[in-house]
């Protein structure tokens, strides 16, 4: 085995796990995550010189990174049963459903229009900090440490406040999960 291949063996015995958690918690399905990562193993095998990179881990997450936006660009067509409201430890993923396509399928434009009032009802009755937390972090793709950056506060204080306005919403929206059964 030559010393590259030795290079990117280890490289994937190393970040391998991780790597597909962060992207796992980024995109929709599994198969979607396997997708992924195995274009960043690709994109990594063909980089060429890989002592060229001064740091693996920065490079492979920005290359996962890219991927997933590459992922949410393309446009495709699913029908409701598609989408999952809770991921496989039970915690409600917000995103997914924000980030539900613009096809014209009404049952798909029904439960966009539900989701986003009952969404907006919820929201109001959080504690402001809470609320500005959630929404920039959520729905304008702010990191939680930008957040703490912009607001000059502790990152674990926004970790809290975050965690607080997701559990709020979890119990809040729940219903909503149940009675659309899916």
């Amino acid at each position: 085995m030559s010393k590259e291949a030795k290079t990117i063996k280890s490289t994937i015995q190393t970040f391998g796990k991780k790597l597909f958690g962060f992207i796992r918690g980024k995109v929709r399905s599994n198969e979607d995550a396997e997708d992924i990562l195995q274009d960043v193993w690709y994109q990594l095998s063909s980089f060429g010189n890989l002592e060229d990179i001064e740091n693996v881990s920065a490079w492979l997450y920005q290359v996962a990174r890219n991927k997933v936006t590459d992922l949410y660009r393309k446009k495709k067509t699913d029908n409701l049963e598609g989408y999952e409201f809770t991921d496989s430890e039970g915690e409600m993923m917000f995103k997914e459903i924000l980030l539900l396509d613009d096809s014209q399928n009404p049952e798909l434009a029904l439960f966009k229009e539900a989701f986003w009032n009952e969404l907006e009802k919820a929201l109001n009755q959080l504690p402001e900090n809470q609320r500005e937390v959630f929404v920039l972090n959520e729905l304008e793709d702010l990191t939680l440490q930008q957040i703490a950056d912009l607001k000059g506060e502790n990152l674990k204080t926004i970790i809290s406040r975050k965690g607080y306005a997701v559990k709020f919403l979890r119990n809040k929206l729940n219903y909503l999960y149940q009675e659309l059964n899916f």
